[in-house]
């Protein structure tokens, strides 16, 4: 594969990147690639480095050693706003305006300058189950209709790249399945997703390749059945099987 076709077929590139919280190493990864358009499941147990590494793919925070190469172009230092508004994030726990629901799906879009798009905005709302509450506070939602909130408000942006840390925890399974219906449904607009979940399931049903991260090491990335079902690395198979591994 020729550099050109490297820089068509990803997205990001990492390469020895290190990242310290003081002294203490947090992630240790040698090259990483997520393919451009892909749905990429990160799992691990608590502690191994699943949301720093979406941090630093947002653009939140600056590796301490390494580099990433974000669309054929090596980030040094501060990256440009408009490189950081290409990528999109949800948390486990959004924050919301104490606005409306419709004000805080569209806010993102008015910070960045977007011209109105009520029907992508009115689709979202639509595919979320948000019609009943567009004119309500943020503040009177449940923690699933924040959530697909949350959700909506990023794809509103039309970023590049939907960065999800554990999108669905603690949700019931209808909110489960209205975010899980939009997130697959970003395969077909060529929206690129890191997913971090806790579930097996969830990266079964979602990613086209899983990456298990221990310790902040990158243990095995493969196609998702090829990681789900004929995993390479013993300690893939253990935490797979729900054994405790550090």
């Amino acid at each position: 594969m020729t550099p050109w076709q490297i820089t068509l077929a990803y997205l990001y590139v990492l390469d020895s990147i290190q990242h310290r919280y003081g002294e203490r190493l947090v992630l240790d990864i040698d090259h990483l690639e997520v393919r451009r358009g892909e749905t990429l499941g990160i799992i691990g147990p608590s502690g191994s480095g699943k949301s720093t590494l979406l941090r630093l793919l947002q653009f939140i925070e600056r590796p301490s050693a390494g580099r990433i190469v974000f669309d054929g172009q090596s980030i040094e230092g501060e990256p440009a706003l408009a490189v950081r508004r290409r990528a999109a994030s949800v948390f486990q726990h959004p924050l919301l305006l104490d606005r409306s629901v419709r004000d805080n799906i569209t806010f993102g879009r008015r910070v960045r300058g977007h011209r109105d798009a009520r029907t992508r905005v009115s689709r979202l709302i639509d595919e979320l189950g948000l019609n009943d509450l567009v004119d309500a506070p943020a503040r009177s939602l449940s923690g699933g209709e924040a959530q697909r909130v949350a959700v909506a408000r990023a794809l509103a942006c039309e970023p590049d790249v939907l960065l999800l840390d554990e999108p669905t925890a603690n949700l019931d399974p209808y909110n489960v399945a209205l975010i899980e219906d939009l997130i697959h449904s970003q395969r077909g607009r060529g929206v690129t997703v890191v997913l971090v979940t806790h579930h097996p399931f969830q990266a079964r049903r979602l990613a086209d390749r899983v990456a298990l991260l221990l310790s902040g090491r990158l243990v095995e990335v493969a196609p998702t059945p090829e990681f789900l079902d004929r995993s390479r690395d013993p300690r893939t198979r253990a935490f797979l099987n729900g054994e405790m591994i550090y």
